[in-house]
């Protein structure tokens, strides 16, 4: 969950290094650092606690010099977020520094070994094991620091990517990977690093993913070269990538959340932009055509994901079910490894994921692979790691998502979702040409009616004053839109730190209840569907016992209207669609509680956009 950058070429590295760490700092954000060779051959290496601005404060009055370096965001894993174990790390002998995302399994074994042959370590990091591991075998061997990373890499147990550099060896950055992400940018006679794309585009369009097991040696002469633990080179692919510099800039907008859940009438336009016929009587996603025997044979879907993405899969097991008539379950990805879980030939497993990055998404992806079953995936990062470890997939195509809370990803893989359970259904002829052709009409309409929504923005911001002093929440829905109410008080909880429970709203009467009174806000979804009048009856359990009720209605809605304290209307549509449609007022409520509060809504405390440990 830190993000990795580094350097190498003609350019002064610094700058570089500093903006490509504000550009990674939603990966992690506790501390930082930098280090660098500098033109008179030092290697100097400045860390600070806190955000990237502090250790641009602390350097600068520092020796920057050099073209040549590797830098770092930390999200703590091992040990205290501190100037000293903030990464870059360095080797008792002062030559090496190394940067590291992962976590070293077995590094409290390797430390032992290492304090037994003399060395001695200054951090509680796991990082740290891994350069003095380094150094010692360059050291004991008197080989050149590649053979010492790969010989390294043999004895390391867990997920990693590190750069390292040497101050004997100015001209070269030894990198490697194994269950974290790491991508290096092509330019001319230089090349980028990075723990994603986004540092890069800046300066060029031309990526190489690195896979697991291979380790990069890119020299300033030779240029880059990967190869597998025995030294056996490996072609280099190069990707093109689509995402623009604007794409990662405000734009105008205070927060980048703030931006991306304004860009959703867009994001979602784009996510179904050549996948459904005008008319709606036709829906293309091509992993899904091309594994058409897999959907329509297929005897139990399961859905892995983690965070937001679990609450999208929820909404995906109801459609999956309504439409394909196939038995769903959704897991947590984190639990599904450990369950020793039943799965095989036949079963589909969908996971999900924003970054294509997730640790826990990735392991249950594997072992489902490893027992036979077929693995889709639904994710938004192009090139990312789930993509590339699925059999199948589709992306989301919502653009770059920078604010840590996710919100176009979350509608844009519900909008997937409806597609591919709307298609697969077809395929089997489990739903009606009619019903599945009107649905597929109203997503089109989906992105008009968010641009309608966002005209109570004002309503909306008016209305967070009045429950920015809560300390407590309440969120309500039946249906499709239970998990919307998850989805809603998750948003709250993460960016403005306020205590947020989402319930099914008929359970409520079975022990949440207690908790009613006026001090609580309890917000309901009671949208016009199938559950209606039973939501209805649930919002007068709550006000008989003093609640205070926001409720999100079907426009028109007059029944709730005079029960609720205050409601939002959402236009009508699809029952099965309108989580797509009450996302966007639960959204913008908790961005602007988070505002009034003060909030850092972009980077909320102890929150990573990519969670790459478990």
């Amino acid at each position: 969950m830190c993000g990795i950058v580094g350097y190498i070429g003609k350019r002064e590295a610094y700058q570089i290094l500093i903006q490509g760490l504000h550009r990674l700092e939603y990966r992690g954000y506790d501390s930082s650092g930098v280090a660098m060779i500098s033109n008179d051959g030092q290697l100097n290496i400045y860390k600070s606690k806190g955000k990237v601005e502090a250790l641009e404060h602390y350097a600068a009055n520092k020796d920057l010099s050099g073209n040549i370096g590797i830098a770092h965001t930390r999200w703590a894993t091992h040990g205290e977020p501190n100037d000293t174990n903030a990464h870059p790390h360095v080797s008792q002998s002062k030559r090496l520094a190394l940067v590291h995302n992962g976590t070293i399994e077995n590094y409290s074994v390797l430390k032992e070994a290492l304090l037994n042959n003399g060395y001695s370590f200054v951090s509680e990091t796991d990082t740290e094991v891994a350069v003095q591991l380094i150094d010692y075998i360059m050291q004991t061997k008197g080989c050149s620091l590649f053979d010492a990373v790969v010989a390294a890499t043999k004895k390391i147990v867990g997920a990693y990517a590190i750069a390292i550099i040497d101050k004997e060896n100015p001209n070269e950055i030894i990198a490697a990977r194994q269950s974290s992400p790491l991508v290096i940018g092509v330019g001319e006679n230089e090349y980028f690093l990075a723990s994603d794309a986004t540092p890069i585009i800046e300066y060029t369009n031309k990526v190489v993913y690195v896979e697991d097991g291979q380790i990069a040696r890119i020299h300033n002469e030779s240029g880059l070269h990967l190869f597998d633990t025995t030294k056996n080179e490996s072609t280099i692919n190069i990707t093109e990538l689509q995402m623009t510099i604007d794409q990662l800039e405000k734009g105008g907008y205070d927060h980048f959340m703030q931006k991306e859940i304004f860009e959703q009438p867009k994001s979602l336009a784009d996510c179904i932009a050549g996948r459904i016929s005008s008319d709606g009587r036709k829906i293309v996603l091509s992993g899904v055509i091309e594994n058409k025997d897999k959907f329509i044979n297929a005897r139990r879907v399961i859905l892995a994901a983690c965070g937001t993405s679990w609450h999208a899969a929820l909404i995906g097991k109801r459609l999956i079910e309504d439409f394909c008539r196939i038995p769903a379950e959704v897991v947590y990805a984190s639990e599904f490894r450990y369950s020793n879980p039943v799965i095989g030939v036949g079963d589909i497993l969908i996971a999900l994921s924003q970054s294509g990055e997730t640790a826990d998404t990735l392991a249950a992806i594997e072992l489902a692979k490893s027992n036979g079953a077929f693995v889709y995936g639904i994710c938004n990062v192009i090139g990312s790691s789930i993509p590339r470890a699925t059999h199948s997939g589709t992306y989301i195509h919502v653009g770059p998502e920078i604010g840590v809370a996710s919100t176009k990803a979350f509608t844009g893989q519900v909008t997937v979702l409806a597609m591919l359970s709307l298609l697969v259904g077809r395929m089997k002829d489990t739903v009606s040409e009619q019903t599945a052709t009107q649905v597929a009409k109203d997503l089109i309409r989906v992105p008009s009616l968010i641009k309608d929504i966002f005209k109570k923005t004002q309503e909306i911001q008016d209305l967070a004053k009045t429950f920015t002093y809560a300390h407590n929440c309440l969120y309500l829905g039946r249906g499709y839109n239970y998990p919307s109410a998850l989805e809603g008080a998750l948003k709250l909880k993460e960016i403005s730190y306020v205590h947020a429970e989402g319930y099914p709203a008929a359970e409520m009467k079975h022990g949440t209840i207690a908790l009613i009174d006026n001090d609580m806000p309890t917000v309901v979804i009671a949208i016009k569907d199938n559950v209606y009048d039973k939501t209805v009856n649930n919002i007068q359990q709550v006000k008989s016992r003093n609640g205070r009720v926001l409720a999100i209605v079907t426009e028109g809605d007059t029944i709730v209207a005079d029960l609720a304290d205050v409601v939002i209307e959402v236009p009508e549509i699809s029952e099965c669609l309108t989580p797509l449609l009450t996302a966007i007022p639960l959204q913008l409520l908790a961005y602007y509680i988070a505002v009034n509060k003060g909030r850092n809504v972009d980077q909320p405390r102890n929150l990573a956009k990519a969670v790459t440990v478990e």
